[in-house]
């Protein structure tokens, strides 16, 4: 008997490159996993995953912190790298000196985004979640003072009269000397050790795919891409899918263990003894 397991990732270019092919059957599942795709902007996917919605999904790492007990990562699938952290951004004038005493637009509690913020302030941050795509506008506006934006804002932020205050990534790499680990896919813990690893292992083929046929996708990208640009989706897809994304690695490994320590030694997330990976 089948098992239908849903499957959640974002409408974002780096995730819809990636899952292309499982999505559309190019890549063989084991006969007894079935598969219900949900997309959803990655702070809904990380509230989602706190009710337990989804067996697997993409998660800020941020959100894996809170949920490691009922989650475990997959090392395929990630996005984290170097150079593609996020920014803070605020009208030109804007003194950086104020950030600790504003509301700072943020692209949800749980995101990584978030966690960055508060750990480059020393936690001292009043957030004002917003969805990722209303952040810029609403700083531009006036509504909020500065924000952190995220995915395709770090190449449209000038559009919108917006200058960048910091980059949290380049500071995370100076700190720590690795990359930023953004997001990841997690599996629920209940379906067991087998079953995480044969999804593990069909993601890392959807993945490969998207490098053997980077123009497959295209129409299935530009289909959840709304108004971004071709130029646009292909810089967010090269930032954000790189070897990290076929296989996270022992440096990967590195980074979200010192992005979970650095956030528990700050209170933000909770100290797990739950292991990382769902495969073991």
């Amino acid at each position: 008997m089948t098992q239908m397991l849903k499957l959640g990732y974002s409408p974002c270019p780096n995730d819809t490159f990636i899952f292309h092919a499982l999505a559309h059957g190019l890549i063989p599942l084991p006969e007894e996993i079935g598969l219900e795709i949900r997309l959803a902007d990655v702070e809904t996917l990380n509230q989602a995953a706190k009710a337990g919605r989804f067996e697997i999904t993409k998660l800020s790492f941020a959100a894996l912190g809170h949920l490691r007990d009922k989650y475990g990562l997959l090392r395929s699938g990630a996005a984290l790298g170097r150079g593609c952290g996020p920014l803070i951004v605020a009208k030109p004038g804007f003194d950086p000196e104020r950030l600790q005493e504003i509301e700072i637009a943020v692209p949800g509690h749980w995101t990584t985004a978030n966690l960055l913020l508060h750990l480059y302030l020393s936690g001292n941050v009043r957030p004002a979640p917003l969805v990722f795509d209303r952040i810029m506008p609403a700083v531009s506006a006036g509504e909020y003072e500065a924000g952190v934006i995220i995915h395709e804002g770090r190449f449209t932020f000038r559009e919108h009269g917006l200058v960048s205050l910091a980059d949290l990534g380049e500071w995370w790499e100076k700190r720590t000397g690795l990359p930023i680990p953004l997001g990841g896919i997690a599996v629920r813990r209940d379906l067991g050790p087998d079953t995480a690893k044969a999804v593990e292992r069909a993601i890392g083929k959807s993945v490969r795919y998207a490098f053997d046929h980077e123009e497959a996708a295209r129409e299935y990208i530009r289909a959840h891409a709304q108004e971004m640009s071709e130029s646009v989706i292909g810089r967010h897809i090269e930032l954000y899918v790189n070897e990290f994304t076929l296989d996270l690695g022992k440096e990967g490994q590195r980074a979200v263990d010192a992005l979970f320590s650095m956030g528990a030694a700050k209170g933000i997330i909770p100290k797990s003894h739950a292991p990382l990976f769902a495969g073991g």
